[in-house]
């Protein structure tokens, strides 16, 4: 597998409503993000529609969060919109950004899957965004900053 190492984050992209970080999306460069009108699936994604509907800024901010509709189905984006719930949309950002400059990829060249695919367990996917690839504050490998 291949890995998309000069994927440059978009900070100015942000984080879509369901958590998915288009600040790291390679799927289409030209995109603004979600948040301002980007990606073709407005139609029918249903964390678009849910959040623009309730007036909120993304699924880290329903009280239902952890319902699993459309990208929320993901464990992937349940993380992510965990993680900004607890500790807010530009720490995720942050984190991400860090771990992107330590080869943890968003996505695979080519690809819409990247490290964070490769298991299914939130809780995992949570210690990779805080810590990198030691998944733990102690570990190994100086991603953490």
């Amino acid at each position: 597998m291949e890995k998309n190492t000069h994927n440059s984050p978009k900070t100015e992209k942000g984080i879509a409503y369901c958590g998915l970080a288009c600040c790291l999306c390679s799927h289409n460069e030209a995109c603004p993000g979600c948040q301002a009108g980007g990606c073709d699936i407005h139609s029918w994604c249903e964390n678009y529609r849910c959040c623009r509907e309730q007036g909120l800024n993304g699924c880290w901010e329903c009280d239902h969060f952890s319902c699993r509709s459309g990208m929320l189905s993901k464990a992937r984006a349940r993380a992510f919109v965990r993680f900004a719930r607890e500790q807010g949309p530009k720490e995720l950002i942050r984190c991400l950004r860090r771990n992107q400059e330590n080869h943890i990829l968003y996505h695979y060249e080519g690809q819409l899957t990247g490290d964070y695919d490769q298991t299914e367990s939130e809780e995992e996917i949570l210690a990779m965004i805080r810590w990198g690839r030691s998944h733990s504050p102690e570990g190994g490998r100086g991603d953490q900053t």
